[in-house]
């Protein structure tokens, strides 16, 4: 078969040489795919003129022909090997895209970044499948001569979908990152909340319960001079128009003790005060007003306190381990005691609950604060300052439960009330 074609090519080429080009007898030959024959396309009709072909047409025609169809397949193949490339490099830049996003943003992912790498991986893995398939498809539709004419924008079209099918999944994954992140901060913030409350309550309950023999057998010790360590009375004052303060201390800082005690209201921080300043005398303040008290405290001995107060003329009294050591008068008169504010231990407040001052600290160790709202009697007094009486305040009791220490400050179990009067 092959030598009967070249045969009839050459000698349709000598036939050409001799008598020349008919004008009228050029052919186009046009490729069709075969399910276009299959399905009873035509073939387009050969010009013909007079009738029949006579051979050497026939022959010229058909090397025309194949010519024609070796040139355009030549050109199919190139544009189709182009057009691989360009997928190729698609491909290519989406593998970089995902792996940088995997790399650089994905891979500090709070849950779970194996699964984030195995997701873009399997993506990845349909894409290279498909664009596979797709060139496959291509060669085989190239060797058989079959190539639709919109193959490639097909190609290009799907390409693009997957890719941004893709990016899409990227940023989704990136704004499920920023929402975990966030809300494992929430949550860790939360967490360590609840925490430090349990730790607390379960401090407090293994003092209550081991450290301490009764709800009152406590102390505070604040042992540096620091504008951090203090005690917080978590009750507050309702409005008084008497009260008696009494307490028992332990100091020898010197110069002077420092503030033992403290209560601020809003627009008042020296509601009440008691406080040993440098090398001043014990001064107790009600409303900013100042009365200078007859005490001794600070020889490293546990002392006996206790301040009355009654607005009517702003009466006051000075009571040290039972003995009246002071009295006077004209201390805020006719100032009612305001309520709602502050009441710090070891600590003069600025601002109501804060703006402490290092250089008016107390040092040393106190116990059993606490507050009525009358003056006690004399004899009252000195039964609390013997041991012969336990008498809670009504106001503010000495209760564990009812005293927070912040800073280092700290609670111990108390001396006894005896043990404490043998250190006088």
């Amino acid at each position: 078969m092959l030598a009967l074609l070249a045969a009839g090519v050459a000698l349709a080429m000598a036939a050409g040489a001799q008598d020349g080009p008919a004008p009228s007898n050029r052919f186009v030959c046009t490729a069709l795919p075969p399910e276009a024959a299959r399905a009873g396309c035509p073939l387009p009709a050969m010009p013909m003129q007079g009738g029949a072909l006579s051979p050497e047409e026939e022959l010229r025609a058909a090397v025309l022909q194949l010519r024609e169809t070796v040139v355009q397949q030549k050109e199919t193949l190139g544009s189709q090997r182009e057009a691989i490339r360009e997928l190729t490099a698609k491909l290519a830049r989406c593998e970089g895209l995902a792996g940088a996003s995997g790399k650089d943003t994905m891979g500090d992912l709070p849950r779970d970044p194996g699964h984030v790498v195995e997701q873009l991986s399997r993506s990845l893995q349909t894409l290279k499948d498909r664009l596979e398939s797709l060139e496959h498809q291509l060669r085989a539709n190239v060797s058989s001569g079959v190539l639709p004419g919109d193959f490639r924008e097909v190609l290009q079209r799907r390409l693009g979908e997957l890719e941004r099918q893709l990016l899409r999944k990227v940023a989704e994954l990136e704004d499920e990152k920023s929402l975990l992140h966030n809300e494992t901060s929430a949550h860790r913030q939360k967490t360590e909340s609840a925490l430090n409350a349990l730790l607390q309550r379960v401090t407090e309950l293994e003092r209550g319960n081991s450290a301490f023999k009764s709800p009152d057998a406590f102390k505070v010790s604040l042992p540096l001079r620091t504008n951090y360590l203090y005690g917080k009375i978590k009750k507050t004052l309702p409005e008084l128009y008497a009260f008696t303060i009494c307490l028992w201390l332990r100091s020898s800082a010197s110069p002077g003790i420092g503030t033992p005690f403290s209560y601020a209201v809003p627009g008042q921080a020296n509601e009440i005060v008691l406080i040993e300043w440098g090398n001043n005398p014990i001064e107790l303040l009600i409303n900013d007003k100042v009365a200078q008290l007859p005490l001794f405290v600070s020889d490293g001995k546990w002392h006996h306190i206790c301040v009355t107060w009654t607005t009517r003329d702003g009466m006051w009294e000075a009571f040290q381990d039972g003995e009246k050591l002071g009295t006077g008068e004209n201390l805020a008169p006719w100032h009612p005691i305001k309520p709602g504010g502050v009441l710090i231990l070891g600590q003069e407040q600025d601002t109501v609950g804060g703006r402490f001052d290092a250089t008016q600290a107390f040092v040393g160790e106190l116990s059993q604060f606490n507050i009525w709202d009358r003056v006690l009697r004399a004899q009252e007094i000195i039964n609390i300052a013997n041991c012969s009486t336990n008498m809670p305040g009504n106001i503010i009791p000495w209760v564990d439960n009812n005293v927070d220490v912040f800073g280092g400050a700290s609670k111990w179990p108390v001396e006894t009330c005896e043990e404490r009067l043998l250190d006088l």
